[in-house]
This record gives structure tokens, C-alpha cells and sequence, in this order.
């Protein structure tokens, strides 16, 4: 299994506005694509002084998935444009780990 992680930024004025967007669009959009391999997608918020802190993670059966959801240059950010407007910074490239153990206290 894989995850990707990746980082955005927005003010706090756009910060509700980009997770509207987020929740309305970005997610839906990449469950549409009904992608082989690809599990799930977790949105996370942090509350900063300077900043909001916004955080996916996606999990994947494989590299294959990953590839299938953004192309053979599979380290590259998926940020539609509508997002992009509504952050003040974002990481260019999303980070991917193999997982290689998952514990569950259930």
C-alpha cells in the first residue's frame, strides 16, 4: 500500500473558502474518476498564527494507482485551478511512502 501526502497553505480569509472547495469539488471530483487501486482521501486542518495549515492523504493498493490518478510524473501536486486561487502557497510535488505496517487498536 502507498499513501501520498501533500500541503497547502491559505490565509485565514480564504481558508474556508478553499476547504468548501475542497469538499465540494476536489473530492468528488477524484472519487468520480472511480480509479482502480485507490482506497481513500483524508482532508486535515491546522489552525496556525500566521496561516492555515490544510493536509490530504490519499491511499493507494499500489504505484500503479498512483499513476493512474496523476500520470507517469506521479510526485506531482493535483491542485485544480479553483483550488490553487484560494491558497497562498502549496507543495509542488506530493510526498509518497510505502507502507509498511499498519496497526489497528480495534
Amino acid at each position: 500500500m502507498i499513501t501520498r501526502i501533500w500541503h497547502g497553505w491559505a490565509t485565514h480569509k480564504n481558508a474556508d473558502s478553499y476547504e468548501t472547495i475542497v469538499r465540494t469539488e476536489v473530492i468528488p471530483g477524484i472519487l468520480a474518476k472511480k480509479i482502480n487501486g485507490f482506497r481513500r482521501i483524508e482532508l486535515m486542518r491546522r489552525e496556525r498564527q500566521e496561516d492555515v495549515e490544510f493536509v490530504t492523504v490519499m491511499w493507494f493498493d499500489n504505484l500503479d494507482a498512483v499513476k493512474a490518478f496523476v500520470g507517469p510524473d506521479y510526485e506531482t501536486a493535483y491542485v485544480p485551478n479553483n483550488a490553487r486561487q484560494a491558497l497562498a502557497r502549496f507543495d509542488a510535488q506530493a510526498q509518497r511512502y510505502d507502507i509498511l505496517d499498519v496497526q489497528d487498536n480495534g
